[in-house]
């Protein structure tokens, strides 16, 4: 579904990604782990179009779509949830997930995936007409998740879902990603400081430091892996 070959991403002089490579099969959840500053956020933005790249590619369903526009990229099917949820604070709930259809004009269709949304967050449901910025962090994480599904990708990117959640709510969020996962058949490509549940819900996983790729395997070995305990998991 997705192939990166040797990206590279420079901030001026500074290398943030130094030729990383990594795939996600059809209907695989893959995680990211690694410290702050891997440069696990510069990879997912790259890959959805909102920061260039200065070397490698992007195939997506086999076809290189790195430097592409972003838009372009999200009618080809590919959502990304960002770091910080980045609701539009000022619009309810319902407009929000509105603006994650903007694409599309197929209103039936349209209807029956806000009708899923609401099935799975049926919080946002009761909520519906409540200003954005007015919800909790969680709520917002939710409403974020549920604003991508809105466009219908087939390739789903989630940055640091749990960041500045309450711990009982990241429970929550992270059984709806598996549940998104299995029932729409979703490919997803998730970074997650929290590498313990990160490498619970996914198949595979890789490890970034300092933009590069020090470790991959499947999410069970990674777990075992003593590096990956000491540096990640709390040494458990």
């Amino acid at each position: 579904m997705l192939e990166v070959k040797n990206l590279k991403v420079n901030y001026g002089a500074i290398n943030a990604l130094s030729g990383i490579s990594l795939r996600v099969e059809a209907g695989a959840i893959v995680t990211l782990i690694g410290g702050n500053g891997a440069g696990k956020t510069t990879t997912l933005r790259a890959i959805s179009g909102l920061i260039g790249s200065q070397g490698g590619e992007i195939l997506y369903e086999g076809e290189n779509i790195a430097n592409r526009p972003a838009h372009e990229i999200v009618k080809l099917g590919l959502a990304h949830v960002p770091e910080g949820r980045l609701v539009f604070a000022n619009l309810t709930i319902l407009e929000n997930l509105q603006m994650g259809a903007y694409l599309r004009r197929d209103k039936p269709g349209i209807q029956s995936d806000m009708d899923y949304v609401f099935t799975i967050f049926p919080r946002l449901k009761e909520r519906i007409r409540q200003t954005a910025g007015t919800m909790s962090g969680g709520e917002q994480q939710m409403l974020a998740i549920g604003r991508a599904l809105m466009c219908r990708p087939k390739f789903l990117m989630l940055d640091e879902p749990s960041l500045g959640i309450a711990p009982l709510l990241v429970k929550t969020i992270f059984e709806k990603i598996v549940e998104i996962n299995r029932e729409r058949g979703l490919s997803i490509l998730l970074v997650e400081q929290n590498a313990n549940l990160a490498l619970e819900i996914s198949q595979y996983g890789y490890v970034l430091e300092t933009g590069r790729i020090i470790l991959q395997d499947r999410s069970a070995a990674l777990r075992q892996n003593p590096q990956v305990k000491s540096a990640y998991l709390g040494g458990a």
